[in-house]
């Protein structure tokens, strides 16, 4: 906030500027626009059909296009209508009507110079020029200087570029068009000429584009039928000459056979188990008498049943070769029940031993091992057959690798060709179709648009205001001169003991201000700031606990008020009834010797060691010297220094030095070495610099002697204060 007040301050204190400068841009401004002629805007619309739904076609994609491919083509075709090309054959309509007929604007000096014959020869140029479509050859002298002619009158596409707008309107299917110009009837012209230019062209370029588009796919896709075709053939003679018909087919046929014979396999060994089974147990049921008794019995009969065992296997064999065939199955069953019957009738006879009734159990077992017979043969058939079946299923396995490879280019080539043949009948579609392209609002010749000679005014003051400001912002933001007390502690992180106005006066008249002779608000502010600066002085006198302490008033540079400041808290101390000795230590700069009329000088006090007139009660004493180019220690050494001050702090009770100031090095460091307390004073209104800040630092490490600062000549805010080198000090 309190950064705001300051430049608000700057501000007010320039405030003449600020209101001087813009008032002067308004005038100047004014006179400028006065004489500016009246202009005139035209506008024309074209219609595109990218997004109008009604002239969208119902075989195209254009309504689904996306957002980004939408304002693309508008983009586009906006560049187009601006492009070099295009507003070249504005030009030459406008220098050509012109030339042939009333023209729009005034003729420039340079067309006035043309005679009849250059004329002629300009319009033949410009008309082949805007039939062939070409800009004039700048390399040729003739056609340069044709060029030159378009210029003068503002007719070149630079010129027209900078006064024509185009653009889409909002998120709409149109596309508008404006220019203006000095003329309503050059306005229209020229909206509705590159309307007209920018449509032909349009409708060119995309019926050119189809039509090329339209070639190029029937000549691709008549490649890509006749590639189709000869994978086709391909495929089909390696189907003929490797006899396959349908190779998916033939295939699960083969898989369902080899399952069905798998399992049958499965169901022939677990029968032939359990055959086994039953007839060992049978077996178990007769003693070896009963067995022997039975064989030799059975020997005729035994061999008709073998014979039909045999014709039963062949049987059994065809049937399982013939894929399970049911005429063979009809035949085993005649068989079976052939074999049936013999089995039955050796049970008729009486061949078994009168001890033994077990003809069930010799009935059983014969059947048994008939059918053991019948599933161990059908085993073996069974398993050379499904061997046969694997063999041909291997033989199908390359087979198959190459028609899905055959089938995978067809299919690619055929997708290729459908998705060519979509696009060609779209494009071929499309082409039969007129463009959607139109000029939907002709322009007209419109009136004089109003004045903006009044917004050029006040935008120059305003503009010119806000000029001012920023330079003032820039420079107070790159002003770091110390203002303020606050300022200055802040900056050296050093306390500042008090601060001093500025005053307007030649003359500083202390005892006028201590007697209240000088009523002014300016002099009761000063005196007020002295008792401040005065307190705290005194205060870090105080703390040094010796009567007739030493204190070397001294600055950075020369003419920053240290004699002003020196009287001043000398005079304050008189005040309250103390002795005060002012001591002239500025040998180059002797100031207070000047101003006092002193006698007595140091020079001879550190010779001679006696002070005339010491034995007043209250009041200044003022030690001058006699100047020159000299130094502290060039009077006397160190130890009659220290005795001579010694014996000074014995007879007043406060001694001021007003020393060098510290560009002067050592002389200002040798006071300082005799000192309790040194106070600084700086100058307000300067920035610390970088060897400012040395002499900042070497007061920062004097043991604690450096009690901090009184800034000086501080201009009161909100006034301007004459600045004065120095004030005399009359006492």
């Amino acid at each position: 906030m309190d950064e705001l007040k300051k430049f608000f301050l700057l501000i007010w204190k320039y405030r003449l500027v600020v209101v001087i400068v813009p008032l002067l841009t308004i005038m100047v401004t004014f006179f400028i626009v006065r004489n500016l002629p009246d202009v005139y805007w035209s506008e024309a619309q074209i219609a595109t059909g990218i997004v109008d739904e009604t002239q969208q076609m119902s075989f195209t994609d254009d309504a689904m296009l996306q957002d980004s491919r939408i304002n693309q083509k508008f983009i586009n075709m906006i560049e187009v209508m601006r492009s070099k090309s295009m507003l070249t054959l504005v030009s030459y309509k406008l220098i050509i009507h012109d030339l042939t007929a009333k023209p729009f604007k005034p003729k420039s000096p340079l067309l006035k110079e043309l005679n009849e014959d250059a004329i002629k020869h300009a319009i033949d140029v410009f008309r082949d020029k805007y039939q062939k479509k070409e800009s004039l050859n700048l390399r040729d002298p003739d056609q340069n200087g044709l060029y030159s002619v378009l210029r003068s009158m503002e007719y070149d596409d630079e010129s027209i570029k900078s006064s024509l707008g185009v653009y889409r309107l909002g998120a709409t299917d149109f596309i508008n068009l404006d220019y203006t110009s000095e003329s309503p009837d050059l306005s229209a012209f020229v909206v509705n000429t590159l309307s007209d230019e920018f449509t032909n062209y349009y409708t060119t370029l995309v019926k050119a584009n189809q039509r090329s588009s339209v070639k190029f796919l029937e000549n691709l896709l008549n490649q890509k039928s006749d590639t189709l075709q000869n994978r086709i053939a391909n495929l089909r003679s390696y189907k003929i000459n490797n006899r396959i018909l349908n190779l998916n087919e033939q295939s699960s046929q083969i898989m369902t056979q080899s399952a069905d014979y798998e399992f049958r396999i499965q169901q022939a060994e677990k029968d032939i188990i359990s055959y086994r089974g039953a007839i060992a147990n049978i077996d178990k049921r007769f003693d070896p008498q009963d067995r022997k008794y039975f064989e030799s019995t059975l020997t005729d009969i035994n061999q008709n049943i073998l014979s039909t065992r045999a014709e039963i296997h062949s049987l059994y064999d065809k049937y399982v070769q013939n894929d399970f065939d049911e005429s063979y199955k009809k035949s085993i069953d005649s068989l079976q029940r052939v074999i049936t019957s013999q089995i039955n009738s050796q049970s008729d006879k009486y061949i078994y031993n009168p001890l033994n009734t077990k003809q069930d159990l010799v009935q059983q077992k014969l059947n048994l091992q008939l059918q053991l017979d019948l599933a161990t043969y059908g085993l073996n058939s069974l398993k050379r057959h499904l061997n046969f079946i694997g063999r041909k299923f291997d033989n199908l396995v390359p087979h198959e690798a190459v028609i899905q490879s055959f089938d995978r280019n067809i299919e690619t080539v055929s997708k290729e060709y459908q998705d060519l043949l979509t696009q060609y009948n779209q494009i071929k579609m499309e082409s039969e179709f007129p463009i959607k392209l139109r000029q939907t609002l002709v322009a007209m010749p419109g009136l004089a648009q109003p004045s903006k000679k009044m917004l050029l005014v006040l935008l120059s003051g305003i503009i010119s205001g806000a000029f001012c400001l920023l330079v003032f912002f820039v420079i107070f933001y790159l002003d770091d001169r110390i203002r303020r007390p606050m300022e200055l502690a802040a900056a050296t992180q050093i306390p500042v003991l008090g601060y001093l106005n500025l005053v307007g006066k030649r003359t500083l008249d202390l005892k006028g201000i201590w007697k209240n002779l000088h009523g002014t608000a300016e002099m009761k502010e000063f005196k007020k700031q002295l008792r401040s600066t005065r307190f705290e002085v005194n205060k870090e006198l105080a703390l040094s606990g010796n009567r007739g302490s030493i204190l070397n008033i001294t600055s950075i540079g020369e003419g920053e008020g240290k004699t002003l400041i020196a009287a001043c808290i000398a005079y304050t101390y008189v005040m309250v009834s103390k002795k005060v000795l002012l001591v002239d230590g500025n040998f180059d700069h002797s100031s207070v010797t000047e101003n006092s009329n002193t006698k007595l000088f140091i020079e001879d006090y550190l010779k001679t060691g006696e002070i005339p007139g010491a034995d007043f009660n209250a009041g200044i004493m003022v030690m001058g010297n006699r100047g020159g180019d000299k130094s502290l220690f060039e009077l006397a050494d160190e130890k009659i220094i220290k005795e001579r001050l010694d014996e000074l702090k014995t007879i007043f009770d406060v001694i001021i030095v007003e020393t060098p100031p510290l560009e002067s090095l050592n002389k200002a460091k040798e006071w300082i070495l005799f000192s309790d307390k040194t106070l600084s004073v700086f100058q307000a209104d300067q920035s610390i610099t970088a060897a400012k800040k040395q002499h900042i630092h070497y007061l920062s490490t004097i043991n604690g002697k450096f009690i901090g600062w009184v800034l000086n000549k501080v201009k009161p805010e909100g006034k301007v204060t004459e600045q004065i080198e120095l004030a005399t000090v009359v006492e």
